[in-house]
């Protein structure tokens, strides 16, 4: 009885004096021997072990290729177990859902979690890889994430098929459900981490905007939804035509007419992400692409000001006064002038591809939308049908607009003062963001009459000033003209 703890003692010793043994010559292997060879020394023992092993492995990774963009697969794999590792694993990582109301719960890195599926059990396992190459100084080390898939042999065939199949749909279905819009922009490149992380930083997209709220007449705001909606469920049309599924909106006019509030007013009607790109942060025409390759689907890239981004105003020389129909030699022209653009870091030719080259077919769903407050000032080539399909004038607020905003603003939709604002916005042009200015109330003591009579001020003073301004004109080119007129004379042309 007695030799049973001694036996155990000298056990455990012994194999504690063993694993100590094989710990010190595994450090003296990672040290001195060349990771070529270990390499090599694991990859074959994997191997062998393979042929004893009933397990069949799958990895899913994170980025394929040359890592341009995410795998759809992997963004589908980690949505689904967003929903199904919620309840068994015990390392969670959690991010902002739908709308910021609630958490949604993914596996975190090293976690393995059971599923399910047909009486087949699988584990899935979050893990990653650091490159073995020593970091530079401005870079960290490159991580490469991925899931691994394991299962036994004899469910081979209904795991790579039916399984995986099920796992990327019910993924791409949770996604869909737990997406939160987001509002990107780009930095400039020397910003960037490293080389794989993306282009982008992004904030949650809460712009509350609609087109219920915008102050445009019925019939045009009716059109352009209908435009967007018939966008969106045209995938099978474009496929049919050969087109890139994607559509450009030049959206122009005067400043305050409500350009950006239209964006917006796309995004929440239509549930896209908006990618805000900042040309003058943007190297050259490769780093370019790179943003737009990074862009997702169901998305809308805007470049606002687009007349004050880079010098793209220019009107080339047409030889003989003659329009060149050939789109070759409108690009060849347009490279030869981009190239004397002084400091621009996009030209022009790579604007244009941007938009409907080649790469512009990389993904899908996405609305190109440009804004400037002179549309005569771009270049024919940049706003032509086929880039900028839909040309949106947004213009002075008419008195349609006006109701909308008196609803918004006052929740008022009729008032005995709305005949006199009718009659002053016939005569005076006014931007629907001068009309909100009044309308808002300056505090708490301001009623609703008092804010239409802070508008009927406003439109009586904007009458005058241009007025003033007419008669101004009138006199100008009587002086220039050489003539003398009378008082009567220009008060006649001032009222003309």
């Amino acid at each position: 009885m007695e030799m049973v703890p001694s036996t155990m003692t000298e056990m455990w010793t012994t194999m504690g004096s063993t694993i100590a043994s094989f710990m010190f010559i595994w450090a003296i292997i990672r040290q001195y021997c060349p990771y070529e060879l270990r390499r090599y020394f694991e990859k074959y023992t994997h191997t062998i072990m393979t042929y004893f092993s009933p397990y069949i492995k799958i990895s899913i990774h994170e980025f394929t290729g040359d890592r341009l963009k995410r795998s759809e697969a992997y963004v589908a794999v980690e949505a689904y177990l967003s929903v199904n590792s919620s309840k068994t694993a015990k390392r969670l990582k959690a991010e902002m859902g739908k709308d910021s109301n609630n958490l949604v719960l993914s596996m975190d890195e090293y976690e393995k979690v059971t599923d399910e599926f047909r009486g087949a059990k699988v584990w899935w396992v979050a893990s990653k890889v650091v490159s073995a190459t020593r970091p530079m100084a401005y870079y960290p080390e490159q991580e490469k994430r991925y899931y691994r898939l394991t299962f036994h042999k004899r469910y081979r065939e209904m795991i790579t098929g039916a399984y995986l199949e099920h796992v990327v749909k019910e993924g791409k279905e949770i996604k869909v459900r737990n997406r939160q819009r987001k509002l990107y922009t780009n930095s400039p490149g020397y910003k960037w981490p490293s080389y794989k992380q993306t282009m982008w930083s992004h904030i949650v997209f809460e712009h509350p905007a609609t087109f219920g709220t915008m102050a445009l007449e019925p019939d045009k705001k009716k059109e352009i939804i209908e435009d967007l909606v018939t966008f969106s469920e045209s995938k099978e049309f474009y496929a049919r035509i050969g087109k890139a599924w994607k559509r450009g909106y030049l959206l122009y006019g005067p400043p305050g007419t409500g350009k950006s509030t239209m964006i917006a007013a796309m995004a929440n009607l239509l549930n896209y992400d908006v990618y805000d790109l900042e040309l003058t942060a943007v190297k050259d025409n490769t780093e370019l692409r790179k943003l737009l390759i990074e862009t997702t689907s169901k998305s809308i890239i805007v470049i606002e000001d687009i007349d004050c981004s880079l010098d793209l105003t220019g009107q080339r020389k047409k030889k003989g006064g003659k329009a060149m129909a050939d789109d070759e030699k409108e690009r060849k022209e347009v490279k030869e002038e981009s190239s004397n653009s002084g400091n621009s870091k996009v030209t022009l030719s790579g604007l244009l591809n941007f938009i409907d080259g080649l790469w512009s077919a990389c993904g899908g769903e996405r609305l190109i939308v440009f804004t400037t407050n002179y549309v005569e000032k771009l270049d024919p080539a940049l706003i032509r049908r086929g880039r900028m399909d839909k040309h949106i004038e947004l213009s002075y607020c008419g008195f349609e607009g006006f109701k909308v905003l008196a609803k918004n603003y006052l929740k008022l939709e009729i008032h005995p003062l709305f005949d006199a604002i009718d009659g002053l916005m016939k005569e005076v042009k006014i931007t629907p963001a001068d009309v909100a200015e009044n309308l808002m109330p300056k505090s708490p003591l301001d009623d609703a009459e008092k804010c239409l009579w802070s508008l009927i001020q406003a439109l009586e003073e904007a009458k005058e000033e241009a007025e003033a301004a007419a008669a101004k004109k009138v006199v100008e080119q009587s002086q220039d003209g050489g003539g003398v007129c009378s008082e009567n004379c220009l008060a006649e042309k001032a009222s003309e």
